[in-house]
């Protein structure tokens, strides 16, 4: 198989033996700002998805680099929650010059927890997911990159193993900001109470969670991240002509960061 393009917005493609046809089903007009979920770049999509001409992977990747340079911490490694916080460690650990050192392996036949719809649920998820690799970072300082903290329910016994494993000290670090307002466009985030960010505990976290400090990624820093590679292009096409009357200008939900909806909310 082979690249050919993305499908746009609202559009359905057919593939058949003989040709492709396109229908749009929602109507794009020129112009109008496209809201493209952020999510996706952070945690939905597999590394190797392409959206708006740049790879997943890379945009992860960028996110930890520019992670390292808002929130550097003095460490022996660098590891990750595998597997959708990976490249982002490993940009946080090339920026930052050290070692990226797996300390986790996953049980691959256990599906996501953030997703599960109860707490219970993920709780067991967890339990479940990961093993700790310890003759990897007995006695040392670590640092865990994660995707993103949601409800706390999955970091936090990740930190206990690694500390009753022998880990000296764990600092985490998250390329993404915190989730502090619901998605009302089909994400299992239902309240805002039950997001971590809202609670009490939120204000010292690194405590109630068991990490010896917790940094998050900006909102700038991820949108910058996100766009780099996409305003660089068009810069160098030197128009935007032909990509605004496809997708409209460069845009992304960041609703759940900001509490700033694409659309207005009908109660």
């Amino acid at each position: 198989s082979r690249y050919y393009r993305e499908v746009l917005p609202g559009e359905i493609v057919k593939i058949s033996r003989y040709d492709v046809q396109t229908l749009d089903v929602v109507p794009r007009p020129e112009g109008d700002p496209s809201a493209f979920c952020i999510f996706e770049y952070v945690y939905f999509a597999r590394p190797d998805s392409i959206f708006e001409g740049q790879m997943v992977y890379s945009v992860r990747r960028r996110c930890g680099q520019q992670l390292a340079i808002e929130a550097p911490v003095e460490a022996d490694l660098v590891s990750t929650v595998p597997e959708s916080a990976t490249p982002a460690a490993l940009g946080y650990a090339q920026k930052c010059g050290l070692p990226y050192v797996e300390v986790l392996c996953k049980n691959r036949y256990v599906g996501r927890t953030f997703i599960q719809p109860n707490m219970r649920l993920r709780q067991l998820g967890v339990a479940k997911k990961f093993g700790v690799l310890s003759d990897n970072f007995k006695g040392k300082r670590v640092v865990i990159i994660d995707d993103s903290i949601v409800r706390g329910n999955t970091i936090s016994p990740i930190i206990k193993l690694l500390r009753e494993s022998g880990a000296k000290e764990v600092h985490i670090r998250v390329a993404s900001p915190p989730i502090r307002f619901p998605c009302y466009m089909g994400i299992n985030i239902p309240t805002k109470e039950e997001l971590i960010a809202n609670r009490p505990e939120f204000h010292d976290l690194a405590n109630y969670i068991g990490a010896d400090s917790v940094v998050y990624l900006s909102v700038e820093g991820l949108v910058s991240s996100v766009q780099e590679s996409i305003k660089a292009r068009h810069e160098n096409e030197n128009s935007l002509k032909t990509q605004k009357s496809r997708v409209g200008k460069i845009g992304h939900c960041i609703a759940c960061l900001t509490g700033e909806y694409p659309v207005e909310l009908e109660w």
